[in-house]
């Protein structure tokens, strides 16, 4: 499960898919999902304003700040995606740091971050480190130095996108679909008749982020796929161009009988600027499986409603570091949006 956490998120994380898949990962497909009769998502509390809490705020920074050296490497990864989307004040200095840990996983994450934020300090670094590079880390060095100005690598995605390995191809399809570059297209459009389900989603997200229909179709799809985890990255990766127009897909998940699945919408409806899922993060926060819990922090956080801030103080307490963490996160976000 390592590697496929960083698939999104979107960014898991992705990242689009990050953090995505930490449940719902032992259902096997069996037939398209039935929809049965049209249901009401749990309702939620009206929105009511509120002061951002400064000690809140203080204690946030620091789980995050902690998150960062945390002894778990995919924890430290985890806290990377976080820097990357606040867009810290120090978040160069945090990331330049991290491409120098003893992690593969974790300066992948770093990589990703430093091209996604163009972190120019990092290029040298990122040079010398190609070379020594395992494919996945290579492969997120290269997306870093395109996005930094130095596409004499790029031509190799190419070849990933043929891999024998699924998560390099799945990686492929997530890297071009950050480059945001239409030239893309063609091998995209290959990959979506992967032989892989996690291929094909990946490819269909990058290539909806890039305004192309056939993406647009495949995730639609995928929303009623027996798959509750193809349900899960399909209903994120229809949110991720921030296009409101798929609102009505996305909200259609806030029922789903899988609670990871309904709060991942209840998260992807929050992206796009809908608080209807707040009852199902309101119900996830009080689960005792703590990828729901973590789930439910990332969907107050993408809602950005101020009057989560008790619900979080909570979560920011808990025993399970993803879920600290996640909360550190939301709080945050509801910090810049005040």
């Amino acid at each position: 499960m390592k590697e496929v956490t960083l698939m999104r998120k979107g960014s898991i994380a992705a990242g689009s898919v990050l953090w995505l898949m930490l449940g719902a990962c032992s259902h096997q497909r069996t037939a398209q999902k039935d929809l049965g009769p049209s249901k009401l998502p749990p309702p939620g509390p009206p929105a009511v304003a509120m002061a951002i809490d400064p000690n809140l705020k203080a204690r946030a920074q620091s789980q995050l700040e902690a998150a960062v050296h945390w002894p778990d490497e995919i924890i430290r990864a985890h806290a990377l995606e976080e820097v990357k989307q606040l867009n810290t004040p120090n978040a160069d200095q945090v990331i330049e740091a991290a491409l120098g840990d003893s992690s593969p996983l974790v300066r992948k994450a770093a990589a990703l971050a430093a091209g996604e934020l163009q972190v120019r300090d990092a290029a040298i670094q990122l040079n010398q480190s190609l070379d020594s590079a395992g494919l996945s880390e290579r492969m997120a060095i290269i997306f870093a130095l395109h996005r930094l100005g130095d596409t004499s690598h790029s031509h190799e995605f190419e070849r990933t996108a043929q891999d024998g390995d699924l998560h390099i191809r799945a990686d492929t399809s997530l890297m071009l679909g950050m480059l945001g570059e239409k030239s893309a297209i063609p091998i995209l459009v290959v990959m979506l008749k992967d032989r892989e389900d996690a291929v094909r989603l990946q490819a269909a997200e990058a290539l909806w982020k890039l305004g192309d229909q056939r993406g647009f179709d495949a995730l639609v799809e995928a929303t009623i796929s027996a798959l509750p985890t193809d349900r899960m990255i399909a209903i994120l990766g229809l949110a991720e161009p921030r296009d409101t127009r798929v609102l009505g897909h996305v909200e259609g998940g806030l029922t789903d009988e899988f609670a990871e699945v309904a709060l991942v919408a209840a998260r992807a409806a929050g992206m796009l600027g809908s608080d209807h899922g707040y009852g199902v993060a309101l119900i996830g926060a009080k689960s005792v499986d703590p990828t729901q819990r973590t789930l439910a922090a990332l969907a107050f956080g993408a809602m950005g409603r101020t009057d989560a801030q008790p619900v979080l103080a909570r979560l920011l307490d808990d025993a399970n570091p993803d879920v600290k963490l996640a909360a550190a996160g939301a709080i945050l976000q509801l910090g810049k949006k005040g």
